[in-house]
């Protein structure tokens, strides 16, 4: 899988962790910064995520912040983008496979490497269920175009 992947200053020891792990797995990664645990600004990170995303240069994209607020609304902020902030193996789940979350979202400064890398894997491997959870997301995508429901 294409993964595009950006942390800020509080996400990029836990990114500097997963990235390497992640290839190692077969993904092909494309880190998109912070390159330092100096203080930079996430919107335009998570811009260049989306844009991988949403453009198809990515099949999925992982952003990384301190508590993964900022990052989940800049990113759900983007047209196409269903960013899903997780901070456990159940809300991992739960952003695949009910709402087809195309953006991970992780809270650096709430988890343990080991954590990280549990909740990545069932955001990658858990399939999205369709069924009336595509009606919803479908929902969600007319509201996105300025719909009415």
């Amino acid at each position: 899988m294409r993964i595009a992947i950006a942390g800020d200053h509080n996400g990029f020891a836990l990114k500097s962790l997963l990235c390497p792990e992640l290839s190692g797995s077969g993904h092909e990664v494309v880190d998109l910064g912070g390159r330092s645990a100096e203080e930079i600004d996430y919107p335009a990170l998570c811009a260049r995520v989306c844009a991988r995303v949403t453009d198809g240069r990515a099949e999925r994209g992982i952003v990384l912040g301190g508590s993964g607020l900022g990052e989940t609304i800049a990113c759900n902020k983007l047209p196409g983008i269903r960013a899903g902030l997780c901070h456990d193996v159940w809300t991992a789940e739960v952003s695949r496979g009910n709402n087809d979350s195309n953006v991970l979202v992780l809270p650096a400064l709430r988890l343990t490497g080991d954590l990280a890398r549990r909740i990545v894997a069932v955001w990658l491997s858990t399939p999205f269920k369709g069924g009336k959870h595509a009606r919803r997301v479908a929902q969600i995508a007319e509201l996105e175009r300025g719909g009415r429901l």
